[in-house]
């Protein structure tokens, strides 16, 4: 897996791109007018990506009828140094159709457990934490 990083103005905003040629912008965003996101906030993009393309892919074997997908994820940071690393991160999926509730956490929780790579690299530093809303409802785990 490689990307490259290119810088695009003569500030802080930076276009990557995949062996496909797809891309994304970061940016600065404590400056004003930041066109892209920060590299932080995409850490939180990944986690909500990787753990989405588990859960819907688990579900869909499962013959579950997935009309809306969304999760929204929160990173707490705290100071080390210099730098401020993500201590913990907290992924809220909600979904909505025809779909078992207990398939959805199930889902969920063998994203975490077990096949999100992204989740798994933050694990060792970061507390990783999820809950499940289908159509509304929240699932207890």
């Amino acid at each position: 897996m490689k990307i490259t990083l290119n810088r695009i103005n003569d500030d802080f905003l930076f276009e990557c791109t995949n062996a496909q040629g797809n891309s994304i912008l970061l940016d600065n965003t404590t400056q004003p007018g930041a066109k892209g996101v920060s590299p932080m906030e995409s850490v939180l993009m990944a986690v909500a990506g990787c753990s989405g393309i588990d859960v819907v892919s688990i579900l869909k074997k499962q013959r579950q009828e997935i009309t809306d997908f969304k999760a929204e994820v929160e990173g707490e940071r705290i100071p080390v140094d210099d730098a401020k690393p993500f201590k913990s991160v907290k992924v809220k999926f909600l979904l909505e159709g025809n779909i078992d509730p207990k398939k959805a956490q199930k889902a969920a929780q063998l994203s975490f457990e077990k096949y999100c790579s992204v989740s798994k690299t933050l694990e060792p530093t970061v507390e990783i934490g999820y809950e499940v809303w289908v159509n509304g409802d929240v699932v207890q785990p």
